[in-house]
């Protein structure tokens, strides 16, 4: 039986199939969906689970190489809530990239996957590329 902290079998699918500079996207609930892309929804209500919540989970198990987040993030979402994401992302803060947003949609076609959250606060996207 695999040992992780991760329990949803279609996300410990879509991980082990991110390879060596593939990205991978944590989307908030609006976060459009792209043609093509395996998407695993994983929101429940508004709110449940958070970004923060799913980034801790899936980097218990997975090791980005980059970590982009929009600029604009900061501007929108305060002190708290910044602290929660880089909690979230613990070693990984160190390689967080801060663009603007329409930048960080560009990164999005092509990721293996996107990860749907019940995240409702603005610009809380991550896109990551593994080692």
């Amino acid at each position: 039986m695999i040992q992780t902290t991760v329990l949803n079998p279609r996300l410990l699918e879509l991980l082990g199939r991110v390879r060596h500079t593939n990205r991978l996207v944590i989307a908030d609930a609006m976060f459009p969906s792209w043609p093509g892309m395996e998407e695993v929804d994983l929101s429940l209500v508004a709110g449940v689970p958070t970004v923060p919540q799913v980034l801790a989970a899936v980097l218990s198990c997975w090791t980005p190489g980059a970590v982009w987040m929009a600029e604009e993030f900061l501007a929108h979402n305060g002190e708290l809530v910044r602290g929660e994401f880089d909690r979230a992302l613990g070693g990984a803060v160190g390689c967080r990239v801060l663009e603007p947003h329409a930048v960080l949609k560009e990164r999005v076609p092509g990721a293996t996957g996107l990860i749907r959250t019940g995240e409702m606060r603005i610009y809380t996207n991550v896109v990551m590329e593994s080692r």
